[in-house]
């Protein structure tokens, strides 16, 4: 369970996110989506912890980011756009790291599978710097998922990933929905937006200008109905005119 309520966050005078609230049950898929500097980027920051809101709250799992961060931060994986890996870990290693951080008990039993989902297994003794950005991105999100998070949030989870990788990574992310995760996922790829999310949280200017199911957005806006998903995006942040049908 993700629980967002009147999320804030100031720079200086320059407010980044505004009074946002939305939830994200067991099994859903939220699609947080909006232009460049919408404010997608600071509103994952702030769920994961990295960054302090200026007002609000965020709970995972039940439990307060800020009065109970450590519970909190064992029930997530964020997974950003650019993965943070050790230069001089191993495939392998980074898991086994990563085991001891969350105390995964049964790491062995753990390992073998993380990595065959991911297309990992013949890199388990390759270090950062022998792989392509697609394989870094794999390792990133292996490391995310080794501990079967509660809380799952992705930004920009298909960079660098060749067709193969997506349609696995497209995999994965519907299998841990399926198996119980609350799954916020962030892109600018509408397709795979469209595909896998089951909500909508649409941003500009660090406001919410929709929220909900894709048809219950467009029943509130009967002049995109029967338009793609690109054309609905586009008229509700005011980025460009909606195509003709």
């Amino acid at each position: 369970m993700i629980e967002v309520a009147a999320l804030t966050k100031r720079f200086g005078s320059f407010t980044a996110v505004d009074g946002l609230d939305f939830r994200v049950a067991p099994g859903e898929v939220l699609g947080l989506v909006g232009p460049n500097g919408a404010g997608k980027t600071t509103t994952l920051r702030c769920l994961a912890g990295i960054i302090r809101p200026s007002a609000g709250v965020v709970r995972l799992a039940g439990h307060d980011i800020q009065e109970d961060g450590v519970a909190a931060k064992r029930a997530l994986a964020f997974i950003p756009d650019e993965p943070h890996l050790f230069d001089h870990l191993t495939v392998e290693e980074h898991l086994r790291f990563v085991a001891r951080v969350y105390g995964v008990g049964d790491v062995e039993a753990r390992i073998g599978p993380v990595l065959a989902e991911l297309d990992l297994g013949e890199k388990r003794t390759a270090l950062p710097d022998e792989l392509s950005r697609g394989m870094r991105q794999k390792l990133a999100i292996a490391c995310g998922l080794l501990h079967d998070p509660q809380a799952l949030v992705l930004d920009e989870p298909l960079t660098g990933l060749d067709p193969a990788g997506m349609r696995r990574m497209r995999a994965t992310i519907a299998a841990r929905a399926r198996a119980g995760a609350a799954v916020i996922l962030s892109s600018h790829l509408l397709t795979l937006v469209e595909e896998l999310c089951t909500k909508l949280f649409v941003i500009r200017k660090g406001r919410c200008v929709a929220y909900g199911t894709l048809d219950g957005i467009v029943a509130g806006r009967p002049e995109l109905a029967g338009r793609s998903l690109e054309d609905i995006f586009l008229a509700l942040t005011g980025e460009g005119e909606t195509a003709a049908p």
